[in-house]
């Protein structure tokens, strides 16, 4: 019975439809596919309306570089403030904003008054709602569907961002072609109004922390800590940065490239965006396999490989007969690079610092999509529309294969399962403001130094991960194998919120740290706090 059990669990992990088996699942996936509806509306009419108003590609790339900017500005406070506040009201506020601003395009295309100045600080403002929403949604996603489930989650939000591609550019070019732009906003505008009103229905209990809210300053701080001390997490910021750095060149270019190919207008853009939403979607049926047959790395590369083939074929495709087949590739080389990278970020991730390390996963998206965009629309300007996509192809697939072969992640799978096995201390009467130190006296075998502080180098990992602000490791200069680990944290408050981050992997070092140990008690561990001389006199 239980190996029974285990087969079907194992069947439900590889079927790409399991997570959708999720009542709740269900309601904010849909919920996520029409704001990514909603989102691609917004970008083709905006590119296709900066194309009525201006041919220079600098201003139609530029389009898609205000698109994504914020989102790298933005992104760690956003995230910061999704992991601190409420998830649920968070969201629902950022629908709202995405309506407000859609509503704004309206009136100003609407009065006649838009302006490429104008459009550029409107699709800003609307990447600004991304910005918000994106993090609060990647930072919910584990608490839908169990673990194993988690690659095809998000593989099914590949495929509601890829239908949407479809989707969303059919409504906005039939738009368009039948009423103007100004209507393709007020959809949007709706769409987003009753999502908001969507994401109400879903009961999520938000459970404070006794301790308070983090402030934002420190959650961001924490934040960048959790990802400067991570190896895997670094690793994967790498190569998602150089994967959209150029393979943005195509999105940002494409309305231009439309436009040049046979007979191309408003319609030959939508189908080009169209196909590669449909190679998305394709693709993603296969994830799972595929997954099984290669590495992550190995998958990442070919993936690479894929796109760079696919826009060097759209750097000369003569007609839409050449030009949906290399979309449809592009989408599906997309689509399986993105969500390997993805995964792998969001197993790297403990919950209390999810939505802040998925703010810097879509901070190195973003950030290196508006550097791309800005970088091959001025060489397409300086040169050629093709040499800009040739350009991209080959340098993209060139500094990934670097990637991989210099920055290889060697670190072991750390299982994030937060635990509670670390009791906090307890004190008569809270500390006042000040730093806490805290130290703790190993005594070990003199010929295990070396050992003793390659594990260390992990506490020290672990401990800044957790939030504290300083991390040393002593030796006693007079007896030899007396080792102090010292820590030190922003407040009484900030040491105990450690407590709260411990995971399965942070036990499971404590063990070895403690094997070490030779003397007759456990290490001696003793906390002071920092006092205020100034204010004492």
């Amino acid at each position: 019975m239980p190996e029974q059990i285990a087969k079907t669990e194992a069947a439900q992990s590889l079927s790409p439809w399991g997570p959708l088996k999720s009542p709740v699942f269900r309601l904010l996936w849909g919920t996520w596919m029409v704001a990514n509806i909603c989102m691609w509306m917004n970008d083709v009419a905006a590119a296709w309306l900066m194309t009525s108003m201006t041919s220079t590609p600098l201003w139609v790339a530029l389009v898609q570089s205000a698109s994504t900017l914020p989102v790298f500005l933005l992104g760690l406070p956003s995230g910061a403030l999704a992991d601190i506040l409420d998830r649920r009201r968070y969201f629902i506020m950022t629908q709202f904003w995405v309506a407000a601003v859609a509503t704004l395009l309206a009136i100003a295309v609407i009065a006649g008054i838009m302006t490429p100045a104008l459009l550029l600080a409107l699709t800003f403002a609307n990447g600004v709602g991304l910005a918000m929403r994106w993090p609060v949604f990647a930072a919910i996603m584990p608490e839908l569907v169990p673990r194993l489930q988690l690659p095809a989650a998000i593989a099914l939000n590949g495929v509601a961002m890829n239908t949407s591609r479809i989707v969303g550019p059919l409504v906005a070019g039939a738009l368009i072609a039948s009423a103007g732009t100004a209507y393709v906003f007020v959809l949007n505008a709706v769409l987003s109004i009753i999502s908001g009103f969507v994401i109400m229905r879903w009961r999520r209990e938000h459970v404070p922390s006794p301790l308070g809210r983090e402030r934002l300053v420190s959650a961001m701080r924490v934040g960048l800590q959790f990802v400067g001390q991570s190896a895997r997490l670094r690793a994967v910021l790498l190569r998602v940065a150089l994967f959209f750095l150029h393979s943005t060149a195509l999105l940002a270019l494409l309305p231009l490239v439309a436009r040049n190919l046979h007979g191309g207008d408003a319609g030959t853009f939508t189908l080009l965006l169209a196909s590669m939403g449909a190679g998305a979607i394709i693709i993603a049926m296969y994830l799972p396999r595929l997954r099984q047959l290669m590495a992550r790395d190995t998958l990442v590369l070919r993936a690479m490989l894929l796109q760079s083939v696919s826009t060097a074929v759209m750097a000369f495709a003569p007609n839409v007969y050449v030009a949906v087949p290399a979309m449809l590739l592009n989408g599906a080389a997309w689509l399986a690079c993105a969500n390997s990278l993805s995964v792998s970020a969001q197993l790297s991730l403990p919950d209390w610092v999810r939505a802040r390390g998925m703010s810097m996963y879509q901070m190195a998206i973003m950030g290196a999509s508006a550097l791309g965009a800005a970088l091959w629309g001025q060489v397409a300007t300086l040169t050629s529309i093709s040499t800009g996509l040739l350009v991209a192809a080959v340098s993209g697939s060139v500094t990934m294969l670097l990637a991989l072969r210099l920055v290889t992640d060697r670190s072991i799978e750390e299982d994030m399962t937060p635990s509670r096995q670390f009791k906090a201390p307890v004190t008569d009467a809270p500390p006042g403001a000040g730093q806490v130190m805290v130290t703790i006296e190993y005594l070990i075998d003199p010929a295990r130094s070396d050992d003793f502080r390659a594990v260390m180098q992990e506490s020290r990992r672990s401990r800044l991960r957790q939030g504290a602000l300083e991390w040393e490791l002593l030796r006693d200069v007079n007896r030899p194998g007396r080792f102090i680990e010292q820590i030190v944290d922003e407040s009484w408050t900030e040491h105990l919120r450690r407590f709260d981050r411990v995971t399965a992997s942070d036990v499971a070092l404590r063990e070895r740290k403690a094997a070490f140990h030779i003397g007759a008690e456990p290490p001696l561990v003793t906390r002071c706090v920092v006092e205020d001389l100034v204010r004492v006199q």
